[in-house]
């Protein structure tokens, strides 16, 4: 244990002290939320990634001991477990190299080197390693017998037994490694006949890069087209400079044996060690660009989950459409469907004037504050219709991003949420409640059919996953929940819930009305100490008795606020939110073993402003109204819009039109950038100049470069 500790606090330059505290933390069942929040003393205050990565790394050692435990019991059931061999095994902490220890006494299949020793030439094998003089076809003729005809197959089935040693050699892998890992180069060209139903992949039909320099979206690229049967990949070094280092590792006298050395050599080399170090490189430069690929999709979401709130008011929510109309849906201030229909004012119907009516009508009837248009088909000729409608109060307009409406619409917890409505209702009730709060409603769908990363259906599964899984719930702690309202789906992520225990509390509320405090939370079936102890800071209660609990001030921690309260001669109504009062407070005086400088100063900022919000306000972007269709759309134009998706190589702007432009790495700034996440973040407004209009392909090129 202390050894893995030890590894740990040298890969992420860490602290001894305070990787050991977290790992402790996570072993007793602690969420990353709750560590980074309420355990700063005990980390040495730790943020997420950090303890994410200690958590990662620690997940990582712990399947490499139990891996070195199988390797040891194969080993020692082959009896060829030496002491020297054990330590050796005991001692690496190098996934590669363990596998490299292991690959000579790895259970083979029936290799060309295996069927020799069967024949009886590993005699003869041993003999050419010598390399010593004297004839090897004369020292072959002993051992010729009923399986070996002739010299020339005892020779053969020498060399490949060498060839073997060679390839299972842990100097030589490495060697050959190491070549890889600075030179090599991938390769893609159009497998025959292909390049037609292979056309979106035409930049790689003939491609080479160093591996090493390869960005991550060209590798998955790459990859997805090997995988559908249009290109064919390949990873390789210089080969004569890989025989120019491994021939002399082995082949080291000038006689006829060392001759043949080297000519099993190149066979091993050719046959079996290329082959192996290019299927590791293909799998860990995949590898790679999963991370790459995952990070951006994890920070995307984020961004998206984060998105600025509107809050509690009433909202239209329309799913615009041409033929079969656009759904509207009039939603109270906690989200709860009124009232929904249908109205037809495009095309073929033209019902202008009818659907004009009703919309001033729901307006009126329902007191809507907001309507929330979903940004795909008609959502332009949507937005225009009713921002030239006229209202009997002030309404605001919005456009709203609608990827996934259709995923949640059709799934279970829709169908649970709203048995009676189809799924057209339901879409259009997701795209007004993502006005309200994005966060609760975006829980709801599986994040990888968000639609705000690269490649997501190529990367690793369970590692996307699990990286998105931490996303939402880190987003849903940051922000805190509100107890009495959230729905299941968002219980789920508060730090230590998880389905049953969001289900228990829903219904519990079902049975015993709105909780009055947190306190109350113990009396949910199965939540015991441990689970409170989790989720209880980020539960918030709106009007509680104890103004506290609809803070992020943890329950544990009361005491310490009551004495602050105490010791100024005030109620804590009336030190919460009382600045002055607050910055009176000498923190020296209530620090103990367990609570220290910075706890206490968390505690004083969120007395300062209690359950505070981290999401900024929801903004209103106005689209150029000259701009209807990509026709519109003409070089040198500069023009508003706003990031709809990030990648590595840029990203992605929705300025009105059905086709979003992409504003490439090379054109976000007058400077190099070489994270796109340095100067555009998801939903951010920008100003973009049209760079070039390709219509064929319906591709739009921009810069966001001296557009202001």
């Amino acid at each position: 244990m202390s050894e893995i500790i030890s590894i740990i606090s040298k890969s992420l330059n860490i602290a001894l002290r305070n990787v050991e505290n977290t790992v402790k933390l996570l072993e007793e069942g602690a969420t990353i939320p709750f560590i980074s929040r309420y355990r700063k003393e005990v980390t040495g205050g730790l943020d997420e990634v950090q303890i994410g990565q200690i958590n990662e790394l620690n997940d990582k050692l712990h399947e490499l001991i139990k891996r070195k435990e199988f390797i040891l019991k194969s080993i020692t059931e082959q009896e060829k477990l030496t002491p020297e061999l054990e330590k050796q095994i005991t001692d690496c902490w190098d996934s590669i190299q363990l596998e490299d220890i292991y690959l000579p006494f790895k259970p083979k299949r029936q290799t060309r080197a295996e069927i020799a020793r069967k024949k009886g030439l590993e005699g003869l094998a041993k003999w050419l390693m010598t390399q010593q003089t004297g004839s090897p076809e004369q020292k072959a003729l002993q051992f010729i017998n009923e399986n070996v005809p002739d010299t020339k197959e005892a020779l053969k089935g020498a060399c490949d037994i060498i060839a073997e040693w060679v390839n299972e050699d842990v100097h030589a892998r490495q060697t050959i490694r190491n070549i890889f890992e600075k030179e090599a180069t991938i390769t893609s060209k159009v497998i025959k006949d292909k390049d037609k139903e292979g056309e979106k992949y035409a930049d790689y039909f003939d491609f080479s890069a160093p591996l090493s320099r390869c960005p991550s979206h060209r590798i998955l690229a790459i990859r997805r087209a090997e995988s559908e049967g249009i290109l064919r990949v390949s990873i390789s070094p210089d080969d004569e400079k890989c025989l120019d280092k491994l021939v002399p590792k082995f082949a080291k006298n000038n006689t006829e044996a060392a001759d043949y050395v080297e000519d099993a050599i190149t066979d091993a080399y050719k046959r079996l060690l290329k082959p192996s170090i290019e299927t590791e490189f293909a799998n860990s430069s995949k590898a790679k660009a999963d991370e790459q690929a995952i990070a951006v999709f994890a920070e995307n979401l984020r961004q998206l989950l984060l998105a600025p709130p509107l809050g509690q008011q009433r909202i239209l929510g329309i799913d615009p459409g041409y033929r079969t109309g656009c759904k509207l849906v009039c939603l109270d201030e906690q989200g709860n469907l009124l009232h929904n229909e249908t109205i037809y004012p495009h095309p073929p119907q033209n019902e202008f004037t009818k659907s004009a009516s009703k919309v001033s009508k729901l307006v009126t009837t329902y007191n809507i504050d907001a309507i929330a248009i979903g940004n795909g088909t008609a959502s332009r000729e949507t937005e225009h219709f009713i921002t030239n409608l006229r209202y009997e109060k002030a309404v605001k307009v919005f456009v709203v991003s609608e990827n996934g409406a259709s995923i949640y619409s059709a799934s279970k917890i829709a169908r649970e949420e709203f048995p009676e409505y189809d799924v057209t209702v339901r879409g259009a009730i997701s795209i007004g409640r993502r006005l309200s709060d994005p966060l609760a409603e975006l829980v709801k769908i599986d994040p990888k059919s968000i639609g705000v990363g690269q490649y997501q259906h190529d990367v690793d599964q369970s590692m996307l996953k699990k990286s998105l899984d931490q996303t939402v719930e880190s987003c849903v702690n940051l922000v805190g929940v509100n107890l009495n309202t959230a729905s299941k789906h968002l219980l789920t992520y508060v730090s230590g819930l998880g389905e049953s225990l969001a289900q228990n509390i829903v219904n519990y509320r079902t049975e015993n009305g709105a909780f009055e405090s947190r306190k109350e939370l113990k009396k949910v079936s199965r939540l015991g100490e441990k689970a409170f102890e989790q989720c209880a800071g980020f539960l918030r209660i709106p009007g509680a008795e104890n103004p506290l609990d609809n803070s992020a001030v943890h329950p544990e921690s009361y005491p310490i606020v009551t004495k602050m309260a105490k010791d100024l001669g005030c109620t804590l109504q009336e030190l919460i939110g009382n600045k002055q009062l607050i910055q009176s407070i000498n923190i020296d005086k209530y620090k103990s073993e367990t609570v220290g400088q910075e706890t206490l100063n968390d505690i004083l900022q969120e007395l300062e402003k209690p359950g505070r919000d981290p999401r900024t306000k929801v903004q209103v972007l106005e689209f150029d109204p000259n701009i209807r269709t990509i026709n519109d759309v003409k070089e040198g134009m500069v023009l508003p819009g706003i990031v709809t998706n990030i990648t590595n190589f840029g990203c992605f702007v929705d300025f009105g039109i059905k086709e979003n432009g992409l504003v490439h790495i090379s054109e976000l700034a007058d400077r190099f950038v070489s994270n796109p996440t340095e100067v555009v973040s998801l939903h951010q407004y920008v100003k973009v100049r049209v760079l070039s209009v390709d219509m064929d392909r319906k591709r739009i090129q921009l810069s966001m470069k001296q557009t202001e």
